[in-house]
């Protein structure tokens, strides 16, 4: 068994491994770009949204308040009627890209140190790479990846972008995997 905190400088840097490719991934490469469509008439249907000020936050339309309005035929027509869909919400204005990398990179901590616990749990000091590379790797894909299937799932998202999330969340477990291999104390 290894202590959590004897593995702190592979949980770090393969943190900020991650967070570098992650960067570089989304900057340089294209291939995330179709990943959502844009709407027909998109002028129309924001300046359609724009008068109801909507809050920052996630939507469904149509949406029922309980079950008893779920079974109910008002609401059955206006399933048939549609469109159906999930609306997700930002202020106006520029994105906070700030706030937004600073909470990627605690959840790249996170996932790293469920990948400490599991591989000193699991391991000795002085275990092989290979070993230490197969415990860390798998713990890391399981947390940047395996979640994101539920979208395309439940939320219709196109199974192709969740297929190249989880090819993103295959390298970054397969980095986070060789730097503790690397670092295994």
């Amino acid at each position: 068994m290894v202590s959590l905190l004897t593995l702190w400088l592979p949980i770090l840097l393969s943190a900020v491994l991650v967070f570098i490719l992650s960067s570089v991934l989304h900057m340089v490469f294209s291939y995330h770009d179709n990943d959502f469509k844009g709407l027909p008439q998109e002028d129309e249907v924001m300046d359609a949204l724009r008068p109801f000020s909507l809050e920052e936050g996630e939507y469904v339309m149509p949406k029922a308040a309980n079950s008893k309005d779920r079974n109910s035929a008002a609401y059955k027509e206006k399933m048939n009627r549609g469109p159906m869909g999930f609306i997700t919400i930002y202020p106006p204005g520029p994105p906070s890209m700030g706030k937004n990398l600073a909470i990627w990179f605690v959840y790249t901590l996170i996932v790293s140190i469920f990948a400490a616990y599991v591989a000193g749990v699991a391991l000795a000091p002085e275990a092989h790479y290979l070993q230490v590379f197969r415990y860390v790797g798998t713990v890391a894909f399981a947390g940047y990846s395996l979640a994101l299937m539920q979208n395309s799932i439940w939320y219709n998202r196109s199974w192709s972008a969740t297929f190249k999330s989880m090819f993103d969340g295959l390298l970054y477990a397969l980095f986070t995997a060789g730097m503790f291999g690397w670092l295994w104390p």
